[in-house]
């Protein structure tokens, strides 16, 4: 019996259904190869992966290492249990960059403070990321032959999960002064290579494990990265004291002994046309000092004669208000240093102790400091 048209019709367009399916399939299956073979490419001068799987909707890359620079305290960059990446398989069609998530998990993730002040994370990637796609090796040709990627790329959202941010300080001290913030997490949002120019939304959690206490910090706003315009709040809670003691020390001789207390900490920066405006508070909770025989011996370049003196007569907790202001391209405007000469300031002025000299080197301020001495013993 002749089949009827309207079946005919109907396993017409079921064999085009198939037909798209497949040919569907096949698209998708060649871009993830596609995209995968991008990675490994990308991927070989920068480190290494134990694994590359490649899903309908996203590759996962496992035992992730990133080498670091030659002159780093640390041999890797970053190293990563796993991170999957998902890219947006419409763009990639059109032979656009577009990410819509990393994710990056069991991560340890270095970051350098250099002598100079500049703060470095990831400089093999991102400079990787800022420059045109290269062609790769001539010792494959089967990715040799492949154009160059596009220098525009887009990353909607980057995610850390499960890991520690390891801070290397060497403006501090040589060796690097490091501090690990563990129990670690964070998101980036909106990362527009090559220009940078447009809003990015950073946020970050995670804890500080100190001698005796376990405190958190937080870490949210926006960066213009190009630009480095900003609007972003920074909390400590509960941070050992002697967590931070590189940067409340200073040594003229014995260096002073924190034998207790907690810090916390609120910060609100904004950064325009490279002016920095950054009101905070610092609260000192039950900060203890050794005492010390030796008379240039300082905590916050304060006599720690005077400091424990004081101390003892003003109570548990020590609250200090601060303004940073400047312009960041000033050569003379050193951030770091701007910081601290305010806490100590406001830390002379609330253990009542006069401030004459607080900002200048602790061996130019002898004279300054023993008069405070005088001042608060009443001599």
């Amino acid at each position: 019996m002749a089949m009827s048209m309207g079946k005919r019709v109907m396993l017409t367009v079921a064999g085009a259904i198939v037909l798209l399916v497949v040919i569907a399939i096949g698209g998708l299956y060649f871009v993830q190869h596609e995209v995968k073979e991008r990675i490994v490419v990308a991927l070989a001068p920068l480190g290494t992966a134990e694994s590359i799987d490649v899903g309908f909707s996203a590759i996962t890359l496992r035992r992730v290492r990133l080498t670091a620079p030659k002159d780093w305290p640390t041999p890797d960059a970053l190293t990563a249990d796993e991170i999957t990446i998902t890219p947006d398989i419409r763009d990639l069609l059109a032979q656009r960059v577009h990410l819509q998530s990393v994710v990056i998990r069991g991560f340890d993730l270095a970051l350098v403070r250099t002598a100079s002040g500049r703060l470095e994370i990831l400089p093999k990637l991102r400079q990787s990321m800022s420059k045109p796609g290269q062609p790769a090796s001539d010792a494959s040709s089967a990715t040799s032959d492949r154009p160059p990627l596009p220098a525009e790329k887009l990353i909607d959202h980057v995610a850390f999960a499960d890991g520690q941010f390891v801070f290397y300080d060497e403006m501090v001290r040589k060796p690097a002064y490091k501090v690990i913030v563990s129990n670690a997490s964070a998101s980036v949002d909106h990362i527009h290579l090559p220009d940078l120019t447009e809003p990015t939304s950073l946020s970050m959690r995670g804890s500080i494990k100190g001698p005796a206490h376990t405190g958190t910090v937080t870490f949210d706003g926006w960066m213009k990265i190009a630009s480095k315009d900003s609007q972003t709040t920074t909390t400590l809670r509960g941070i050992d004291v002697l967590t931070l003691d590189p940067y409340l020390l200073k040594k003229a001789g014995a260096k002073a002994q924190v034998t207790g207390g907690t810090l916390d900490l609120n910060l609100q920066s904004t950064v325009t046309n490279y002016h920095i405006h950054a009101p905070g508070t610092v609260t000192l909770h039950h900060l203890q000092l050794a005492e010390t025989d030796d008379p240039l011996d300082t905590f916050m370049q304060i006599p720690t004669r005077a400091a424990v003196a004081a101390l003892k007569k003003h109570g548990d907790d020590i609250t200090l208000h601060f303004v940073i202001d400047g312009n960041l391209r000033d050569p003379k405007f050193k951030l770091n240093e701007s910081v601290m000469t305010e806490l100590r300031a406001n830390f002379a002025k609330a253990l009542g102790v006069s401030a004459e000299g607080v900002a200048k080197g602790a061996g130019e301020t002898v004279k300054g400091l023993g008069n405070a001495l005088k001042n608060l013993l009443g001599q």
